[in-house]
């Protein structure tokens, strides 16, 4: 397929949002009925969710928490099977409690969430680790399964030092994952893929076994084929991030109305036998204005995997 590349120095991305949260440390607990999770691998039919980046790119401090009820409303709508949260939003018990009253009230389950921390940061090694078993037992408390794992982004070409450090940090938090069934998958932006993939390859150089859950968009901005990228990791992926673009680079509103080639994915997909969780993650340049509510995107968006994806 062909490759687009663009100026994306104007563009909000969630990657500017995982490079600039603080952590943040609280107790965990919570409490209330939880809708059972999603994602059960004995299932044939694909899992279909959505991130919450698009309600969270208009909030202060990408803090989803006062939209929440709209983002239920809206995902169960579309008739999405599931929520993935952003790790902002499970550091308080209050908050996690909500969620929980909204995933009974709409009969909608959290996923997992997503996670990022600047893993390749010695300086910032035990507060990265601390955030992540925070986020990690609230989301359990959820009956969340994935944790879907950014990085974070060197000023440079990452040192071997450097990745010998990630890959520490990440043994770490795969261990605490695993003790509460959850998960662990490697996500990606740009940065993991540009160079030949140096940061992917030098994380699943240590650490071979790694789950992955590309995002294929930012694959194709990173400059990397996703159907590529599928035919040559199809055994370790467990999850992925769908959206859509032009082929002059700018998003589309809703998945399927863009140039991406989701008819070869989804071939490669099925020749690979993927099984895992594809989850829908609309974005839209900061001066996009909205044609049609968000709910009536993620209807279109969601129809439009089922027909490529079954």
């Amino acid at each position: 397929m062909e490759i687009y590349n663009r100026d994306s120095s104007s563009v909000l991305t969630r990657r500017c949002f995982l490079q600039a949260g603080s952590v943040v440390v609280a107790s965990i607990g919570c409490c209330g009925k939880i809708v059972g999770a999603v994602g059960d691998s004995s299932k044939k039919k694909i899992t279909v969710g959505a991130h919450v980046w698009v309600y969270a790119a208009k909030q202060p401090e990408y803090n989803v928490t006062p939209v929440l009820p709209q983002i239920f409303s809206d995902l169960k709508y579309a008739q999405i099977d599931g929520v993935e949260l952003m790790h902002n939003v499970l550091r308080k018990r209050e908050t996690v409690e909500r969620i929980g009253e909204l995933s009974q009230k709409y009969e909608l389950p959290v996923i997992g969430t997503s996670f990022s921390g600047d893993m390749w940061n010695r300086d910032k090694y035990e507060a990265v680790l601390e955030d992540a078993e925070l986020v990690i037992g609230y989301l359990a408390k959820l009956k969340g399964k994935t944790f879907g794992v950014s990085v974070g982004a060197a000023p440079r070409k990452k040192t071997v030092q450097q990745l010998d450090i990630q890959a520490d940090l990440l043994r770490k938090i795969m261990a605490i994952a695993e003790k509460h069934r959850v998960t662990v998958n490697l996500h990606n932006h740009t940065y993991e893929v540009v160079d030949d993939l140096h940061d992917l390859k030098g994380t699943l150089a240590r650490i071979p076994d790694a789950k992955l859950g590309p995002d294929l968009n930012w694959l194709v901005r990173g400059g990397v084929d996703p159907v590529w990228f599928i035919r040559n990791y199809g055994e370790q992926i467990v999850f992925l991030h769908l959206r859509d673009q032009y082929k002059d680079g700018r998003w589309s509103e809703a998945l399927g109305e863009g140039d991406m080639d989701y008819a070869a994915i989804g071939k490669a997909l099925r020749d690979v036998k993927f099984s895992g969780i594809a989850v829908i993650e609309l974005a839209h340049e900061n001066e996009f204005e909205l044609t049609r509510p968000l709910r009536e995107s993620w209807k279109i968006s969601r129809q439009y995997v089922r027909q490529v994806l079954g």
